[in-house]
């Protein structure tokens, strides 16, 4: 018996028989493209299943948003929301008996803290958050990205915070320093005038729009323009000692912003 095809069959029939390839005989993914620092690049294609399937890594904080209580009566609550210098930070050792909350995430970048921003700090409800990021995009961990683009992300997480009643402290990007082995690529990763244009750019940008600017970096820096070297042991992260410094300027800061001061 003569089979007659309708013309959707018939084409999927030639298809087929012309080995059109499967899903599963699909090309493998490209390499991550390399940087030139090789830590950065091992770094990043360790990142690949984060950066497919939890690109603002909401996963990490989401059954402790869920078990936080709303802020009690009067609670001025204040999220720590950054990368790994904000979540290294003891906050209960540092800060005891404050209603401080540590939402940083080591490696991320300005455009994964977006991602993350209304789970991780506006369903939160604080009176204030302390952002310090930057870092790491002028180190590319998530792909290049200008200066512009750093600024961008920044003045939206501005906006969506004080679209909620939330008063912003934008911290300044510390500084980094080469004097150990463990930190000469984070150093060479992270040039010196991009991280002076961009805390430029914070400190105006607040002072227009009245938020208040924690200038770590004054602080922190030495005669050389780098970390001073007894702040931090690899160059980048603080140590005890570079928080015993960073300590009484963001309660400053906190303070400023309590009160409605830049």
């Amino acid at each position: 018996m003569l089979r007659v095809f309708q013309p959707v069959t018939l084409l999927l029939v030639i298809a087929l028989s012309a080995g059109v390839p499967h899903a599963q005989d699909s090309p493998a993914p490209a390499p991550v493209p390399a940087t030139g620092f090789p830590g950065l690049d091992r770094y990043r294609a360790s990142r690949v299943p984060i950066y497919t399937d939890d690109y603002g890594e909401r996963a990490r904080y989401r059954q402790a948003n869920a078990a936080l209580k709303p802020p009690a009566p009067g609670e001025r609550r204040v999220v720590f929301f950054g990368d790994s210098i904000t979540d290294i930070w003891r906050l209960d050792q540092f800060f005891p008996g404050m209603p401080y909350i540590n939402r940083g995430i080591g490696g991320q970048t300005t455009s994964q803290m977006l991602v993350r921003f209304r789970q991780d700090v506006i369903d939160l409800q604080p009176k204030i958050v302390v952002i310090l990021a930057g870092t790491n995009d002028i180190a590319g961990n998530t792909g290049p990205i200008s200066n512009e683009g750093i600024e961008a992300n920044f003045a939206s997480l501005a906006e969506l915070a004080r679209a909620h009643g939330i008063q912003v402290v934008f911290a300044s990007v510390l500084p980094v320093s080469n004097y150990t082995p463990r930190s000469q690529e984070f150093f060479a990763s992270r040039p010196a005038d991009r991280i002076l244009t961009l805390n430029r750019w914070l400190r105006d940008y607040c002072a227009r729009l009245h938020l208040v600017y924690l200038d770590y970096f004054g602080a922190m820096v030495d005669e050389r323009g780098m970390l001073r070297r007894e702040f931090a042991d690899d160059g980048l992260h603080p140590n005890k000692t570079g928080y015993d410094v960073m300590v009484p300027l963001v309660e400053k800061a906190i303070a400023n912003a309590t009160e409605g001061r830049k």
